[in-house]
């Protein structure tokens, strides 16, 4: 063995690079066993499909390029899915995928695959190293290409033999572990014509997406909401963007504003718009009720630091830039126009948020204070909700969890965490996320909610959690259904197939097997003192609880379609 390998030099640029730990298992043995001695710390998954979802979180919480690792062959395939999200989700991971040996390519050695094309459409760029002499050229890559532009997944390829390697120095100093990368500023002409337009709208809304806390730019969002008087609505993933609880915030819209939304009757907010600032959204199906929703007789400003997406569902005028100084030149723009017209409107669009808000916690309120089992996930979010801090992260896992989080938990500070995958949604990655936000940041509350299909997938990280000492909260909405697929299903083809069906689990027991604290409720007045205890506990907890088979989110989608549980009070 030589003095010092490329598995160190690979160390040594990832610590240039601001990296303290990696998601991986055994493989790269040797980059892993030099990382160790380095003083990385290695966070090892169960699962080989988790490793990115925990990347994923961990990176989406502290703003740093994540690093996750893999095997060649099956582990890499495994990655495939997790970066997609992040690709789609704007997050910035490199991956290190260990190749053969350069001496083995092209004979069918053991879990050789052709990894280039494997990744080639989940990744923002994929290459192999192949030489000692390129490994510092091909880190500094790989971290300026995920963090700078559009943030994404990189995958970095190196043959096993490579690591073993000698070293060549190639001294650098670069270090672009953090994104956004590059804070590109708009176009002053495109300013001051969104100042102009905004100023002089008669109904002017905001729309913020997830590129605002990708950006970092909730500071600067919250000073433009309040100072330039304008109403902010936004996506799942932009959640938290602003306060929900400022009087000019909507909360989320998108296609679950159907009866028990917070949201509902504020669409006319979004309907009846003249103008409307989209910031850091790709304009989804989900996002705009399959393209519904936002009225088509608007005039659109988008602002996206990906130009590729500025005007490709809605013809807007373009604000290619960073979401944080562009935000920061147009409330700047707006103060110099003039907003004695904004201010004038203030008092009325107040009062009209108001007014919905009021109509959705009178609708609502006897459901989420309903003290019936099995236990309704609308009264589980309220005790939930009157448990946040300013600190606490909420992970929800995909499907109908993430939308029980978006309608009813709050977000009472600019800049709070409410994550969920949106890119692919894919079920599962609610708790490895959590676990990733948690090692961000382990002095925060970090709480996972997952529906039971979900959580299925994830079972075995209950183990990372415990081994890890990774104290988060895990909440289990268990129904025995795979409840958005029946609902779907049903409403779709007027019938649903078997597979929606599970035979009863005792996750708690499964927690409790991994030396998790795990806990059955079946009543909803058990819940709120088994959080607290989850809280305050120093070993990951799982609240196992029996939930409502009959309870759904407000899906647009489904208005009419189901007996309402606020038929009393509609």
């Amino acid at each position: 063995m030589p003095a010092r390998t490329v598995a160190q030099q690979l160390v040594q640029a990832f610590k240039r690079h601001g990296v303290e730990v990696t998601f991986g298992q055994s493989l790269p043995s040797a980059f892993q066993l030099a990382a160790t001695g380095a003083g990385l710390r290695q966070l090892a998954y169960r699962q080989e499909n988790m490793g990115g979802a925990m990347a994923d979180g961990y990176a989406r919480v502290s703003g740093k390029v994540a690093v996750v690792t893999a095997q060649n062959g099956p582990a890499a395939a495994l990655l495939v899915a997790p970066l997609s999200e992040a690709l789609k989700a704007s997050i910035a991971i490199v991956a290190l995928v260990q190749e053969v040996a350069r001496n083995t390519v092209d004979k069918n050695a053991f879990q050789e695959f052709d990894h280039a094309r494997l990744f080639d459409a989940c990744s923002k760029w994929v290459r192999r190293v192949d030489r000692a002499d390129r490994i510092d050229d091909y880190v500094d890559m790989a971290f300026t290409i995920a963090a700078t532009g559009r943030p994404g997944p990189v995958v970095l390829l190196v043959p096993a033999d490579l690591l073993l390697d000698e070293a060549v120095d190639t001294p650098r100093r670069a270090a672009p572990g953090v994104f956004p990368l590059d804070r590109t500023s708009p176009d002053p002409v495109a300013v001051a014509d969104a100042a102009a337009r905004l100023a002089g709208a008669e109904r002017p809304l905001v729309i913020a997406g997830g590129g605002v806390h990708v950006s970092g730019a909730t500071a600067e969002l919250a000073r433009l909401q309040e100072d330039c008087h304008l109403p902010v609505a936004t996506t799942v993933m932009g959640k938290g963007s602003v306060a929900e609880s400022h009087p000019l915030s909507l909360g989320v819209v998108g296609y679950f504003m159907g009866s028990g939304a917070r949201t509902k009757d504020l669409r006319a907010l979004v309907t009846e718009a003249d103008v409307i600032l989209l910031i850091g959204t790709r304009t989804n199906q989900n996002g705009t009720d399959s393209w519904s929703l936002y009225p088509p007789g608007a005039s659109y400003i988008h602002m996206d630091i990906d130009g590729t997406e500025v005007g490709r569902n809605y013809r807007s005028a373009r604000m290619v830039c960073d979401a944080r100084p562009g935000l920061a030149a147009l409330r700047e723009a707006l103060l110099a126009a003039g907003l004695e017209k904004r201010a004038a409107a203030r008092p009325a669009v107040e009062a009209a948020v108001s007014r919905g808000l009021a109509s959705f916690h009178r609708l609502t309120g006897a459901v989420r204070g309903d003290d019936r089992s099995p236990v309704r996930p609308e009264r589980l979010m309220a005790d939930i909700d009157r448990r946040l801090t300013p600190a606490s992260i909420v992970v929800a896992d995909a499907s109908y969890s993430s939308i029980w989080m978006a309608n009813y938990l709050t977000a009472r500070t600019p800049g709070a965490r409410f994550i969920a995958p949106r890119g692919l949604a894919g079920l599962g990655w609610g708790l490895p996320m959590a676990l990733g936000a948690k090692a961000a940041r382990p002095a925060a509350p970090v709480i996972c909610i997952a529906g039971d299909g979900g959580f299925a997938h994830s079972w075995a990280e209950l183990e990372t959690a415990v081994r890890l000492r990774l104290p988060v909260t895990v909440i289990v909405l268990n129904n025995g259904v795979l409840g958005y697929q029946k609902d779907a299903e049903d409403v779709k083809f007027g019938r649903h197939s078997d597979a929606c069906y599970f035979s009863p689990v005792d996750h708690a027991a499964i927690a409790r097997a991994c030396g998790a604290n795990g806990v059955r409720i079946e009543r909803p007045e058990e819940f709120g003192t088994a959080l607290d205890a989850a809280l305050a506990s120093e070993i990951p907890t799982l609240l196992d609880v029996i939930t409502d088979a009959e309870a759904r989110p407000p899906l647009t989608f489904f208005e009419g379609k189901f007996i309402s549980p606020f038929a009393a009070t509609e």
